[in-house]
């Protein structure tokens, strides 16, 4: 492992996890400079900031780089590429002072949060002392009190797997795979390739846990000899224990498959699962990730803002039947709708945004489909179509594109989906006409 200590570091972006490398480099009494495409972003640091034509004359032993940022595409190209073999993360930074500690790092396409905030909830749940961070927004490098036997639940993100260096993890979590990110990645391969970096770099005597039919993984697994465990997991809970859930968002087959996976990583661990039934009963999902806003006997309401792909919707479709599904935002590249015959008859889909015709064109021939301009407009169609239908109804916003057409992220896109329903009236008025 290289030592980080006492040397000259460029810390590239400086939003969450840049400032967070900075306070900690600076506590070690390092030399730093920042640089950020927006200027703006660091005018109380004045002292420490740099122009970019005066980057090279500094010979900096290190480039800390932050995951949002695209070597291929930024104002540093030229200059990264020359020193590639010196970029690191946060992740690096975070591996030295703690390398000891037991981490356990997910990563995949779809549900990184909400499994990782789940095993945080049991771990705790259990006495143990331990952390959620990561791309979940919690900076690794901002945690305190920490102790040897502290246990590190990481959510980790294709970019931040991408640049680190020296990380390992004790146990490397790919809960599933689809494309994503191909306008950083390039290709489906890349893409699976840096997550797959997570198993390929675990510790020797590491675990790693991925699904029983990942066909992808397992040849990757094949194909770079991996000798460590790896563990496989199907979708089936074992019957009596699942009658012991009584928590409704397990009921949804995406977050029974995470469930699934927190079992695996508690077994692991030694976790008696009769000790957190009550942990799993109480969760309560992150806000705009497969949130269930109502359930009665006539009316469903989720808000799944996180989807941005297909892959992470097509479960919900498949857990619901008489779906009301809105689907709108940036489309992903690559992006495509892989649903059975048998559940398309239960959805009407509702499309807006700026790719409502790459929407209309996966849907076609498959799904009946209506297209508006913005959410405004599609709940109120939706309010009208639901006037007639005597069945339960279940509306799914769970959007299958990115946010960044109409708002600043998924959050906003939930919080304003919500507020939508508030002030149109939504629930009142579907009673109403009861």
């Amino acid at each position: 492992m290289q030592n980080f200590e006492n040397k000259k570091y460029l810390i590239y972006g400086f939003g969450i996890s840049g400032r967070s490398c900075f306070k900690y480099l600076k506590k070690k009494n390092c030399s730093i400079k920042i640089y950020d495409d927006n200027l703006k972003l660091y005018k109380t640091y004045n002292k420490y900031k740099i122009k970019k034509n005066n980057i090279p004359r500094f010979r900096f032993d290190f480039v800390v780089i932050s995951p949002g940022i695209h070597l291929k595409n930024c104002s540093l190209k030229n200059y990264l590429k020359k020193n590639k073999n010196k970029i690191i993360n946060e992740l690096d930074l975070f591996y030295q002072n703690y390398e000891t500690n037991k981490k356990i790092t997910i990563t995949g396409t779809n549900g990184k949060s909400t499994t990782a905030k789940l095993v945080y909830e049991i771990f705790k749940y259990c006495k143990k002392d331990v952390r959620l961070v990561g791309n979940i927004g919690k900076p690794l490098l901002n945690q305190k009190n920490i102790k040897k036997h502290t246990i590190f639940i990481i959510e980790a993100s294709s970019y931040q797997i991408d640049y680190y260096k020296n990380f390992k993890t004790d146990i490397a979590v790919i809960l599933n795979l689809s494309p994503d990110h191909l306008d950083r990645h390039k290709t489906f391969s890349n893409y699976a390739n840096t997550k797959f970096k997570l198993i390929k770099s675990m510790k020797p005597n590491g675990i790693a846990i991925i699904k029983k039919n990942s066909k992808i993984l397992t040849n990757l697994i094949k194909k770079n000899k991996i000798k460590s465990k790896i563990f496989k997991i199907d979708d089936e809970i074992d019957k009596k224990f699942e009658l012991k859930i009584t928590n409704k968002l397990f009921y949804n087959l995406n977050n029974k498959l995470n469930l699934k996976f927190a079992l695996e990583i508690c077994k692991i661990f030694n976790l008696k699962k009769i000790k957190f039934i009550k942990a799993i009963n109480s969760f309560k999902t992150l806000p705009y990730r497969q949130q269930i806003l109502l359930d009665n006997s006539k009316l469903f309401i989720m808000n799944d803002s996180k989807s941005t792909s297909f892959s992470s919707t097509i479960e919900n479709l498949k857990s619901y039947k008489n779906i009301y599904w809105i689907v709108g935002g940036v489309a992903k590249k690559g992006d495509k709708l892989q649903l059975d015959l048998k559940y398309r008859k239960n959805i009407k889909a509702y499309l807006y945004g700026v790719d409502k015709i790459f929407f209309s064109k996966q849907l076609q021939n498959k799904i009946y489909f209506k297209k508006f301009e913005n959410l405004s407009q599609t709940l109120k169609h939706i309010m009208l179509d639901m006037r007639n239908d005597n069945k339960k109804k279940y509306l799914i916003f769970s959007p299958s594109g990115a946010s960044f057409d109409q708002f600043k992220n998924f959050e906003a896109r939930g919080k304003y989906f919500n507020l939508l329903l508030n002030k149109l009236k939504f629930v009142n008025q579907i009673n109403d006409n009861k």
